[in-house]
């Protein structure tokens, strides 16, 4: 059992209170995630380079000051970083495998949480408060967000098993549920050169929606794949730089709510996540259909 968040602001004034807003709905999931947490968000995207979300999971304070002379020395390339603690945000102009064939040989202990050109993604053990608190969520500003409270049933308790998972760019991915084929899509992607960091279900459903796009596929066909490939009970919330989509598997067994308005789409699994945003007494209230994609463009 865990708990999903979303939400899409229309009103760019509202972009500004962001993560106030989301901060509610995911304490408000505590009951069902009260292992780990983790938020993307969805800022303005650059005009050039890329985001690196990165996470250390070291004891000690990790000296990201000293990675970024490593970085201008070694590459030849200048870079910025803004740390929040454990975690810190890298901004580049060279290319992202550039990037993370750097990272991956100088900082092997380091995880590389997210790529892209607007997310920038947190996600740590501890309560969803905690979680909060500790990278300061409420100050984040942004188009949308995607959300996780987790209930670890099938791999350790981890900040690199707690969702948001994310693929390519700008990719990610939250799940309530459980897989009974994750290592079927294992096989079939590996030969395609997928590497996977983890044995969490939910990864390999994330790199399979992510690997469909890049064969071509748009959101929406990827998604119905998805319908096809992925067996197991799922509630999925996807992040990309320009959509919110929700999708549940055939017999809608994990459960979801939707609220509506001028200002905002909002998604969480139970309503009393939802029961303090700004006009939700007025607002369109559903809950989602079994096997059906809802898509929100930001």
């Amino acid at each position: 059992m865990c708990g999903i968040v979303g939400l899409l602001v229309k009103t760019p004034a509202l972009r500004e209170r962001l993560g106030e807003l989301l901060v509610p709905m995911m304490i408000g999931m505590t009951e069902r995630g009260p292992d780990s947490a983790g938020l993307a968000v969805y800022t303005e995207s650059l005009s050039a380079g890329h985001k690196f979300s990165l996470f250390s999971a070291a004891a000690e304070a990790f000296n990201w000051g000293a990675l970024v002379e490593n970085f201008d020395k070694h590459l030849h390339a200048r870079a910025r970083c803004e740390a929040h603690g454990n975690h810190a945000v890298l901004v580049s102009a060279l290319a992202p495998e550039v990037v993370r064939r750097w990272l991956g040989e100088q900082y092997p202990a380091l995880h590389v949480l997210s790529c892209g050109r607007s997310i920038d993604l947190y996600k740590d053990t501890g309560t969803p408060a905690d979680v909060a608190r500790r990278y300061d969520f409420a100050s984040l500003k942004g188009s949308h967000a995607v959300g996780h409270t987790r209930m670890a049933t099938e791999s350790a308790v981890t900040p690199d098993r707690a969702h948001p998972f994310t693929a390519g760019e700008d990719f990610c991915l939250v799940h309530n549920g459980s897989l009974s084929n994750p290592n079927g899509l294992r096989r079939k992607l590996e030969p395609q050169g997928i590497h996977f960091d983890t044995d969490n279900d939910t990864e390999a459903a994330c790199r399979f929606l992510e690997w469909r796009m890049r064969e071509g596929d748009d959101l929406e066909n990827a998604l119905h794949k998805g319908f096809e490939e992925l067996d197991g009970f799922y509630t999925f919330l996807i992040g990309t730089e320009d959509k919110l989509a929700l999708v549940r598997d055939p017999f809608a067994c994990k459960p979801a709510i939707v609220a509506e308005t001028d200002d905002y789409v909002a998604i969480a699994s139970e309503f009393r996540s939802l029961a303090h945003l700004p006009g939700v007494k007025h607002a369109n209230i559903y809950e989602p259909a079994p096997e059906e994609m809802y898509v929100w463009k930001a």
